[in-house]
């Protein structure tokens, strides 16, 4: 099992993950990286937990949002950027599957800072 170091909010943090995912987790973690920079702009520094649950909240919010057609992560009711096109469904559904995996990635991360 490999493991890499990644930065969120100017903290390094050590995580496990299998073997070839060593990008894909340092490219997840930029993403997590870039929601928290997002909401200390807007809120401050509340503390890396709280700040951690916040970030985790609007992913989730995303996600709901693209399994359940919302649209308000595409940009609104109105169809969002495509002008209010039918989306592809196979688009959709690749999505969904890598938001997925995106929230349960976080969730074993969020489970690894409670145990440091």
């Amino acid at each position: 099992m490999a493991s890499v170091e990644v930065s969120i909010n100017g903290r390094f943090y050590r995580i496990a993950c299998e073997d070839g995912q060593e990008q894909r987790l340092i490219r997840l973690a930029g993403s997590v990286d870039e929601k928290v920079s997002s909401l200390v702009e807007q809120v401050g520094q509340v503390g890396d937990t709280r700040l951690l649950v916040m970030a985790s909240l609007l992913i989730a919010d995303e996600l709901d949002d693209a399994k359940h057609g919302n649209g308000h992560a595409n940009g609104g009711a109105n169809g969002g950027a495509n002008g209010g096109s039918v989306p592809d469904p196979a688009q959709n559904q690749a999505a969904i599957a890598a938001l997925s995996a995106l929230a349960e990635r976080i969730e074993h991360i969020a489970d690894s800072l409670e145990s440091a």
